[in-house]
């Protein structure tokens, strides 16, 4: 067996942080070094000492194996799930032009806090999370802030994920069943396949869903292009009303970018997902080869339709070509709600569990704590999911409010304050005040859209569910519109 690396080669960082020789290391976060990483004779893993989960064992789960295409497959299904189904109706609202605007701008945005999330894991190997870089940035309030703001963003998104399948499943049954009783069957999907326990095991899930969720999308965009008209219009010859520029009230167009963002919002799970890589080294490629595949489903998808469609697009946009087509692309789509949800599920539980049993051998030895506090954690971020998406049943309102007040304090605020902490000290260039301008743009924008968006998208909800028709919490009532 091999023997520990030598003294020489650690240091201490000013809070603790174990930091190894840099010559040993030229990844996101520590390769393992020669002497830290136990082999048995054949070659096969006995144990790697890793500086988020101590030490993976070869009978325990391991948290360090999802290949680069992996990577890329697993951000794409953060990205394109619940999001991508509103675009076509937020081009409604804001009108073609400004709304692809919208879409490109923070697009580019949350792709930069993305890049942000590899080069600070490089700077700082033991970031996990999203708490982590708070703790740096602002000490142990802020590890505790963005800990529950984390947190509270995932239980909401899979509490979205919830509302999609049971929208899916009143679309396939033409509305067989209560649809507080099609929620409730989404949370127990969510627990069993969120229980899954690494990102490994769930990346091929994460195909599935991917294809599904793609083939969905791209059957609703043919089948608006050769129907007659959208499912909503009413009867006799129909011409589509889409608008170039739109006039939207302030609380509508607010909402519209905060769903957006919501959109592009898979940013803080790359955490994560970086954190289990097999070769860190590949983020980069990975996270381009995801966002080259969102950027172009969500422009072609979002033009096609509001083209075809116009102010009769659907929310969800699956509904929009019709009774039969609608239970076609919702029958496609269901895998991949499905995979959406238990991921949001997933990452939830996942990060609680890992705070509680980080620096213990349970964290990855399979002993009954280890067991217990798993299954714990992903029966009680299911069950709050389930009361969200029970509580505020209207899909595109949901989203819009995840997207402002909690998707914006995700995507933008702390990553140009990442930039700022790593390179305050730098030599003063010009690139390094283009950066800081580019940075203060960043966080500013995020509040803006942070407040003016939950305004907004509660305006929207109260509108809602005060409408006639409107679903109303635990409600029975249809909200596919199938019937």
């Amino acid at each position: 067996m091999a023997t520990s690396a030598p003294e020489k080669d650690i240091r201490f960082s000013t809070d603790g942080e174990v930091q190894h020789d840099e010559r040993r290391r030229g990844s996101i976060y520590q390769v393992i070094p020669p002497g830290e990483r136990r082999m048995s004779a054949q070659g096969r893993r006995i144990s790697i000492v890793d500086d988020i989960f101590g030490e993976i064992k070869e009978g325990g789960p391991n948290y360090r194996n999802v290949g680069w295409l992996g990577t890329a497959v697993l951000m794409v299904k953060t990205q394109i799930g619940l999001g991508v189904l509103s675009i076509p109706s937020v081009l409604d609202t804001l009108g073609m032009g400004p709304g692809l605007v919208v879409v490109v701008s923070i697009g580019v945005i949350t792709t930069w806090s993305n890049y942000e999330i590899g080069v600070f894991k490089r700077n700082h190997p033991s970031v996990y999370g999203i708490d982590d870089v708070g703790f740096k940035l602002f000490g142990r309030v802020g590890r505790e802030f963005f800990y529950v703001v984390f947190i509270l963003f995932w239980i909401f998104v899979a509490g979205a994920g919830m509302l999609g399948i049971s929208i899916s499943f009143n679309a396939l049954s033409t509305h067989g069943a209560c649809t507080a009783i099609f929620v409730a069957v989404a949370a127990v999907i969510g627990f069993a396949l969120g229980s899954i326990q690494t990102l490994h095991e769930v990346s091929w899930l994460a195909w599935v869903g991917a294809i599904s969720i793609l083939t969905s999308i791209l059957t609703l965009t043919i089948a608006v292009g050769v129907q007659d008209k959208p499912a909503a219009a009413p009867p006799g010859p129909f011409k589509s009303d889409w608008h170039g520029v739109n006039n939207p009230s302030f609380e509508a167009a607010i909402s519209a970018c905060s769903s957006i963002v919501f959109a592009w919002a898979g940013t803080p799970a790359f955490f994560q997902i970086a954190s289990e890589m097999r070769v860190p080294e590949h983020y980069t490629k990975s996270l381009l080869l995801c966002q080259s595949i969102v950027a172009v489903t969500y422009i072609v998808i979002g033009i096609v339709v509001y083209y075809y469609c116009g102010s009769f697009v659907a929310s969800p946009a699956l509904g929009s070509a019709g009774v039969l087509l609608k239970k076609v692309c919702y029958g496609l789509a269901l895998p991949g709600l499905c995979v959406s949800t238990l991921l949001f599920v997933h990452i939830a539980a996942k990060y609680v569990f890992v705070r509680m049993l980080r620096g213990s051998h349970h964290l990855t030895d399979p002993t009954f704590r280890h067991w217990a506090t798993w299954l714990t954690c992903t029966a009680v971020t299911t069950l709050i999911s389930y009361v969200i998406a029970s509580a505020i049943p209207v899909f595109g309102s949901l989203v819009s409010l995840i997207g402002a007040l909690l998707g914006t304090l995700m995507c933008f605020q702390p990553f140009g304050a990442m930039w700022l902490y790593d390179n305050w000290r730098s030599a003063r260039t010009t690139k390094w005040y283009l950066m800081v301008a580019w940075c203060t743009f960043v966080i500013v924008s995020g509040f803006f859209l942070m407040i003016g968006g939950t305004y907004g998208s509660v305006i929207d909800i109260k509108n809602s569910l005060a409408a006639n028709g409107g679903s109303s919490p635990w409600s029975c009532a249809d909200n596919s519109n199938s019937t």
